[in-house]
């Protein structure tokens, strides 16, 4: 394997076809131009692309990203682009973070340097981590999967061979969305490997096999029907992306309006922003990872993850179990969660963590609550 330096570099071409098509968009009408209620609020999304149109400067957000240590592998026949930021203390604890949809590796911007120099930010150097974030195949700057079966316990063997060409022998990792899937396929299929998972989301397809004798408890069957109402209230993107996402990525690859709509209605409603998503997540910082998803001119592999794990959900056999410790951080905007009981059944839950604040894009919105959580979970398994 080569591993490569990488360096965002997008074509001046790209940029004015992208201005081009933000130029000439056609407005969907609606009763009510301020409202969420029926999908992306149309007054919200008219800002947003005039900001991206007039105010917004992609060669300076490019240039900001490129202070990044970044890098490109070849594996599994995919370009596999990832940020490799080494740790400032007496022996850093490799850590692979793994971001999620509609997220990029740009999510852990803010958590890279306190992860990796906690000195610097009032921390104890005993705490640093070697951080390594890649980017999802077919997501930002990683190519896209020539052939089904990209799900995330393929994944899981990317990033195993990853860490093992970097050197690291042993290591740890953490994710929400997607990356808590990738996260939880490593303990599972490298537990001498994985010295411990730390999630801030339980993947949705999560389900432990009960045995005859085993019961469900009042709290695990409440998260069940919530889970399912949230589904059938919110859940039409994930249907339709985990069954027929070509035909959703034809629109989303023509107008990158349509592609900030479908995104945007998910920072507003998994966010804890009280409706107004730019109190959780800045202006900007959305429409670059919006841009991120339009210049890598993959949407239609992002999309189709969610189908190749719909037919790889991650259920588990009677009485099998995860044997790494596993350290959840609980926030309290997040998607449906299950109770403890329910994760316990399959994993040793060694740290469990209801959080103040925060929601589904954690290390964006509150990077110093997850962090903290991260930095207390690994810190007695540095020593095993």
């Amino acid at each position: 394997m080569v591993i490569t330096p990488f360096q965002i570099a997008v074509p001046d071409a790209a940029i004015a076809d992208l201005h081009m098509r933000l130029d000439r968009v056609r407005w969907s009408a609606a009763r009510d131009d301020q409202s969420w209620v029926s999908g992306t609020s149309v007054a919200f999304l008219q800002r947003l692309v005039d900001r991206w149109r007039t105010g917004f400067d992609w060669r300076q957000a490019e240039a900001a990203m490129n202070r990044l240590p970044q890098f490109m592998a070849r594996l599994e026949g995919v370009d596999i682009h990832f940020v490799h930021q080494k740790g400032v203390g007496p022996d850093p604890l490799p850590l692979i973070l793994t971001h999620g949809w509609p997220g990029s590796f740009m999510e852990m911007e803010h958590v890279i340097p306190l992860l990796t120099d906690p000195a610097a930010h009032g921390g104890d150097p005993a705490d640093a981590f070697d951080v390594i974030v890649p980017s999802l195949p077919g997501y930002g700057f990683s190519s896209a999967p020539l052939t089904d079966g990209m799900n995330t316990q393929a994944i899981a063997g990317v990033w195993r061979a990853l860490m093992a060409e970097l050197g690291y022998d042993r290591f740890a990792a953490q994710g929400g969305d997607i990356g808590a899937g990738v996260s939880t396929w490593l303990a599972r299929l490298y537990p001498k490997t994985v010295i411990g998972i730390h999630l801030n989301y339980i993947p949705g397809s999560f389900r432990p096999l009960l045995e005859d004798h085993q019961k469900l408890t009042a709290e695990e069957r409440g998260f069940l029907d919530r889970a399912a109402a949230w589904s059938a209230q919110e859940g039409a993107y994930a249907a339709l992306q985990s069954t027929k996402p070509q035909t959703l990525a034809f629109g989303l690859s023509d107008s990158p309006v349509a592609l900030a709509a479908w995104m945007a209605e998910k920072f507003h409603g998994w966010s804890d922003c009280d409706g107004d998503v730019e109190t959780a997540i800045p202006m900007d910082d959305l429409i670059r990872n919006i841009a991120i998803y339009w210049f890598s001119g993959n949407i239609n592999a992002s999309l189709d993850l969610y189908r190749q794990n719909r037919a790889h959900p991650l259920t588990f056999a009677p009485g099998e179990r995860i044997t790494p410790p596993l350290g959840v951080a609980l926030f309290p905007h997040e998607l449906p969660t299950p109770p403890r009981s329910w994760v316990e059944r399959v994993f040793d839950v060694q740290r469990w963590t209801p959080m103040p604040r925060g929601g589904h894009f954690a290390a964006v919105e509150q990077p110093d609550l997850l962090v903290d959580d991260i930095r207390a979970f690994f810190r007695p398994l540095r020593r095993v």
